[in-house]
């Protein structure tokens, strides 16, 4: 097989996901693709004619943000009509999927020039519909098999389960907020960081908006739980709750809550892009590659529980790959809840010097469709920075699932 390089990474800032309130909030999703996507050309110098497909991951493709995204980003980015694209939904996984696919298309030769990335807009009105967001979308005989809770509550049935204290979480959400902070005073995104900019040509934003600096132990250890309101939510006229689905599977679970906003992934808006070419593709046309990615996996888990592939899929890509722990330098999973890093390292006995370095989506936010391209860029950027040689991305997404990719410096 080709190897499939990684040439470049950029990404927007992340904007506060309320409407009315975040710097991102009122650009078209269309348009905040169409930054990364312009960024990148631009700075890798290609001819957009070359590119045979843009991956593009999307979590809710409803409003303006349906009707393939990737491809009409690329459109308005005014990429030539040739570079195609499409776009796709692995709920949270969408950005390490749509490079994965990507990469993979390289490595078995089919294509030699691809973009993957994402876009979310978490202020966009209406992003989920109507009513309780229901991962079985009313399939009864799905949630008889499979009953799939709300996440958050999901969060605290798993901290539950493994004995991991409120005490334990918001620790992991304070370390988030100390190493972002520390990374943007160091300038640590700044190779990857794009400005958005609106249509009049005015800044929208230039810097993370969500972060907050001023956070202290104190401070999280006196905010409500988020999710026993939610957990009891009825959503039917039934008796159904979200509380109740995850008692179905689980029936002697007494759930203790100890999630909130403080050690919790942010509500944001972002996009990020990546740009991939085989070997002979780069040599051609004098691009440097960065990196190479050495392996990709999916893995599937409960359903019911959600949130707890990441440990399982980072097995199966090390085994993949022929790899061990050892031989990963810094890991990126994902803060969706402070639970499923606690988790992560915990099970796996990681060094915690190695993971999220920069801080994660509890400081930063998890623009849902983006976040693992964002992810991916991250880890390249921080092995560059450290000279070190290899990085494993993976976060857990709706349905139980988790993608993986590693890479490695070239």
């Amino acid at each position: 097989m080709a190897d499939a390089l990684i040439i470049d990474a950029c990404r927007t800032p992340r904007g506060i996901g309320k409407a009315g309130k975040g710097a991102l909030a009122g650009i078209h999703p269309q348009q905040l693709g169409a930054t990364v996507l312009r960024a990148l050309a631009d700075r890798t110098g290609i001819n957009t004619a070359d590119v045979d497909d843009i991956i593009w991951g999307t979590s809710s493709q409803r409003g303006p943000q349906s009707g393939d995204l990737g491809r009409m980003s690329a459109l308005d980015a005014g990429y030539d009509v040739r570079a195609s694209g499409v776009t796709l939904d692995r709920f949270c996984g969408s950005g390490i999927t749509s490079v994965n696919m990507a990469a993979n298309a390289i490595m078995a030769g089919s294509e030699d020039l691809m973009i993957a990335g994402g876009t979310e807009m978490m202020s966009m009105d209406g992003r989920r519909g109507e009513g309780p967001f229901m991962m079985d979308n009313g399939n009864l005989r799905l949630r008889a098999r499979h009953p799939q809770s709300h996440q958050g509550v999901c969060a605290d049935a798993i901290a539950t389960m493994e004995g991991i204290s409120r005490e334990d979480v918001d620790a992991l959400g304070y370390e988030s907020q100390k190493r972002a902070a520390a990374a943007i005073a160091g300038g640590h995104f700044d190779k990857s960081l794009v400005a958005v900019h609106r249509e009049d040509g005015t800044l929208a934003l230039d810097r993370e908006e969500y972060p907050r600096p001023q956070t202290t132990l104190e401070g999280l250890a006196a905010l409500k739980p988020a999710f026993p309101a939610v957990a009891d939510y009825a959503l039917d006229d039934k008796g159904t709750t979200y509380r109740k689905l995850i008692l179905d599977k689980y029936p002697d679970l007494d759930i203790n809550f100890v999630h909130h906003a403080g050690n919790s992934s942010g509500v944001v808006d972002g996009s990020a892009a990546i740009l991939l070419a085989s070997p002979d593709y780069a040599r051609k046309h004098g691009l440097k590659p960065r990196a190479r990615v050495v392996a990709t996996a999916n893995m599937g888990d409960s359903p019911t529980l959600m949130l707890n592939a990441p440990v399982p899929a980072t097995r199966k890509v090390l085994a993949k790959a022929g790899l061990t722990l050892d031989d990963i330098d810094l890991f990126e999973i994902n803060e969706a809840f402070a639970v499923v890093a606690e988790k992560y390292i915990r099970d796996l006995k990681l060094d915690r010097d190695k993971v999220n370095v920069n801080g994660g989506s509890i400081a930063l936010g998890h623009p849902i469709g983006a976040t693992g391209s964002i992810l991916i860029g991250t880890v390249l950027d921080e092995l560059e920075r450290r000279d070190l040689k290899r990085g494993l991305v993976t976060m857990c997404a709706a349905g139980g699932m988790a993608p993986a990719i590693i890479i490695e410096r070239v």
